[in-house]
């Protein structure tokens, strides 16, 4: 039997995926990541341009985050469940400090699919009702009922019967969100960009028309910042931009700082009363653990001391400026180039042309991916740390790869 690490991961975890990575040149094995960079075992070095699909705002292995996880990891790195642990609580103190006005509670589970289940479910608890609005081309996880606000039916068929009660309104469309909101539904959830929907910046006021129209109809606005989170778009929180205060907040990715995994929802005093009389109501044993609430104390503090969203915004603007260079040079390539801080879409005219230059890109040791619900758009999420070297580098590297994608077409037409 083959003990190259390739071959297990396609043997026992996921044939699919090794075959999508055989195609884009990134089959091979991840060795050691520092900053904005990862080395593989034969030695080649990537620029990573995706960052865990948004994970990585402080970068790979951010030194104070790892120390802080090193500390806690000597004294506790689990909780007993049946005391109280210190980073958890003064984590939780932390976030209801930096979040919207008005959220002040936290429950943490590991991800963000679990924060979402969270949202789900204290939405039921406290409306009574079971409806959900979500929109198309959102994105919450792949967990039963986040699944089921993720309406794209290559994940849902399979996995048939989901959550009842789940409408999906075009996203960005207050008429049809309002004409979907009845008398059964309980919340709206909905991300201030999407992001594996294609890196979609919603009109301008739609958040605070989704805020304004939830709290007339007496419904529970749920803004998912799993993705948007902790300076990504600019602001510390995506609804920042049009200073809207939703009932409900799920966080996850970029709040474990790239080092520990954590999710959490935070939402409005009310809206948690059900721990009162049922303290039991919802637990993860994992959730919130001391190791990861240290990582996200510490992620919390790097990115407000390094005016990280502001980072984003003067990076993303010097990205997106030298991405839209490259589309009035390649037209007949690049449909579009969107986005806000660092978290960029360039959508291609056809998603083979984009899985191209995903290719081609990791030949020049550029990692980036395309839209989980858009293959057409190519998604760039690099780590907020990175300065216009690194820019410069990935735009190098883009014009590269797309000359090398026009090439191959050209090749395959004749």
């Amino acid at each position: 039997m083959s003990h190259d690490p390739f071959t297990l991961f396609e043997r026992h975890i996921n044939p699919g995926l090794a075959g999508l990575l055989r195609f884009t040149g990134l089959d091979r094995i991840e060795s050691h990541a520092e900053g904005p960079y990862v080395w593989d075992t034969t030695g080649k070095r990537y620029l990573d341009f995706l960052g865990l699909y948004g994970t990585l705002n402080l970068g790979h292995r951010h030194p104070k985050v790892v120390e802080a996880v090193k500390a806690q990891l000597e004294r506790m790195p689990m909780s007993v469940r049946v005391l109280v642990s210190e980073p958890t609580a003064r984590l939780a103190a932390r976030l209801a400090e930096i979040t919207p006005e008005g959220l002040e509670m936290v429950f943490f589970g590991n991800s963000g699919a679990e924060a979402v289940e969270a949202a789900i479910k204290l939405a039921r608890a406290y409306t009574g009702k079971p409806g959900i609005v979500t929109t198309q081309g959102g994105f919450h996880g792949k967990t039963m009922g986040a699944l089921s606000l993720t309406p794209k039916p290559e994940y849902q068929d399979p996995a048939k019967p989901l959550l009842p009660g789940v409408k999906a309104v075009p996203y960005g469309d207050l008429e049809a969100l309002e004409a979907a909101i009845d008398e059964e539904t309980a919340a709206v959830i909905v991300e201030p960009i999407q992001g594996e929907g294609g890196i979609r910046v919603p009109p301008d006021g739609y958040l605070k028309g989704v805020r304004e129209l939830t709290r007339e109809k007496g419904v529970l606005m749920i803004a998912d910042e799993v993705q948007t989170g902790l300076g990504r778009t600019g602001k510390l929180f995506g609804v920042d931009w049009e200073e809207v205060a939703p009932d409900l907040m799920t966080l996850a990715k970029a709040l474990g700082g790239g080092v520990m995994p954590i999710g959490a929802c935070v939402g409005r005093r009310e809206v948690f009363e059900i721990f009162k009389q049922n303290p039991l109501f919802h637990s993860s044993t994992f959730g919130g653990n001391p190791l990861a609430a240290a990582a996200a104390l510490a992620a919390i503090e790097v990115t407000l001391e390094e005016n990280l969203p502001q980072r984003a915004l003067e990076m993303g603007s010097y990205l997106m400026a030298g991405l839209k260079e490259l589309k009035a040079q390649y037209p007949h390539l690049i449909e579009d180039v969107r986005g806000r801080g660092l978290m960029l879409g360039v959508e291609f005219t056809d998603a083979d042309i984009g899985a191209l230059v995903v290719a081609e890109l990791a030949e020049r040791g550029v990692i980036t991916a395309f839209g989980l619900n858009n293959p057409k758009v190519v998604r760039l999420e690099p780590p907020l740390i990175i300065g216009k070297e690194h820019v410069d580098e990935a735009l190098s590297a883009f014009s590269e790869s797309l000359k090398a994608t026009e090439k191959a077409l050209e090749g395959l037409l004749g």
